[in-house]
């Protein structure tokens, strides 16, 4: 990419916009996928990170907390994703749940997934009503939200679905995209609707812009895709040899993060396993582009 436009085209913030950003920035959580080599990715994560480790159809849910306990053994913070539709029965739950609390993990994330069901949990909100009857060990339970939509669920059903999560769930965690305007419109209506849940901005770490658009389509976010074809001053901000990098969507949502009543409290990365990467993309924005 041009450098130079990049740097002329860069977002003026305040300084309370900064600050929001470098918190934001600061105690961002990595995604990991539990693949073969995800504990040597995970090597390049700053000390004492929190990371998240999705839930793999093709690995089993085991796998998950596999990973999650070599990285609590490594000093970091752990978060499963649990996947309703990958559990069998309230058994299979409960195991999992003893699991967990002799593990020592305090914090988790509940989707319903993409697999096909196996058993008894149909969604994720099924799958949090069960823990809770069943007792956990989790002080912080984060849930899914689709600013965006999703390609399968109409929107009137996410945001009942979303109200009823509140009860179980202290954070909401947006899905991947990359339409600042969308995220802002969509978090105030869920504000005026009445959903009070501390949001997690979902953002792509590092990565191949070729594969995000791919994935974009895939997970029902075209509108993001065509958005960033679309506007060539954005695209100018996030493309850097070839890979996005999240600095300008960050910067296009300053205000919203720096707004109180918005209630955003971090960054959910969305690694691929570019572990080394995006941590470096961390350190920059945090030690050059936020440090002003």
């Amino acid at each position: 990419m041009n450098w130079k436009f990049w740097q002329k085209t860069k977002v003026e913030l305040s300084e309370e916009q900064r600050a929001a950003l470098k918190r934001v920035v600061a105690d961002a959580m990595f995604e990991l996928i539990p693949l073969k080599a995800v504990l040597e990715k995970a090597e390049a994560l700053p000390p004492g990170s929190t990371a998240t480790v999705t839930a793999s159809p093709s690995h089993g849910i085991e796998s998950t907390l596999d990973v999650c306990e070599a990285l609590l053994a490594r000093g970091h913070d752990a978060v499963p994703h649990l996947s309703a539709h990958m559990l069998r029965d309230a058994g299979h739950l409960r195991d999992l749940l003893d699991r967990a609390r002799a593990s020592g993990l305090a914090r988790v994330f509940v989707v319903g997934g993409d697999s096909k069901d196996r058993g008894t949990f149909h969604d994720g909100l099924s799958l949090l009503r069960a823990m809770d009857e069943i007792g956990h060990p989790f002080t912080d339970i984060g849930v899914p939200c689709y600013p965006e939509g999703h390609p399968a669920i109409a929107d009137d059903m996410l945001l009942r679905a979303l109200k009823d999560k509140q009860r179980y769930a202290t954070s909401m965690t947006t899905q991947m995209g990359f339409n600042p305007g969308a995220v802002t419109a969509w978090l105030a209506r869920m504000r005026a609707e009445g959903v009070t849940l501390p949001m997690i901005l979902g953002v792509p770490g590092v990565a191949d812009l070729t594969k995000l658009m791919t994935i974009s389509a895939k997970i029902g976010i075209a509108d993001s895709a065509r958005y960033l074809k679309k506007n060539k001053k954005m695209v100018g901000h996030l493309m850097r040899k070839g890979s996005f990098g999240p600095d300008a969507y960050l910067e296009a949502l300053a205000a919203t993060i720096a707004e109180p009543a918005m209630d955003v409290r971090g960054l959910h990365l969305f690694t691929f396993n570019q572990v080394e990467q995006t941590a470096a993309w961390q350190r920059t924005m945090l030690d050059a582009e936020l440090a002003r």
